[in-house]
């Protein structure tokens, strides 16, 4: 069933309606997703895969404790992730958003493949959350 809607642009869009189960799917998703714009803001998160991968290498005493990854990214991606946090015995976890949601989320014009969590009370925030969508 679909209703139409007027959004901010004044252009009609199409609005689906979600079962239960899928309305909650996406509370949960959002709630994972405001957390990481809440770790974003404490300055306890580490934003792309180049810097997640410095920071897994450089930076032991801030190194993230949890790796996580948009889902979609590229094979070369994915391994160069999986890799870093095997070697360096990091918590890595495909979370069920795209890049560009992810960077929508933390405020970002581009898209945004991965992020790593360096304060180990917000990781475990995040943790509970994320144990709730998957």
């Amino acid at each position: 069933m679909s209703d139409t809607n007027n959004n901010a642009s004044g252009v009609n869009a199409a609005v689906t309606h979600a079962t239960g189960t899928d309305a909650a799917r996406e509370r949960s998703i959002s709630a994972l997703l405001g957390m990481l714009g809440l770790c974003a803001k404490a300055g306890a998160l580490v934003t792309g895969t180049d810097r997640v991968c410095e920071a897994l290498r450089a930076a032991p005493d801030r190194a993230p404790l949890l790796v996580l990854e948009a889902m979609g990214t590229s094979a070369n991606t994915h391994k160069k992730l999986t890799d870093k946090c095997t070697y360096y015995k990091t918590r890595h976890r495909t979370i069920p958003v795209d890049a560009a949601t992810l960077a929508r989320a933390l405020g970002r014009d581009r898209e945004l493949a991965a992020v790593g969590i360096i304060d180990g009370n917000l990781c475990r925030a995040v943790e509970k959350k994320l144990d709730a969508v998957c």
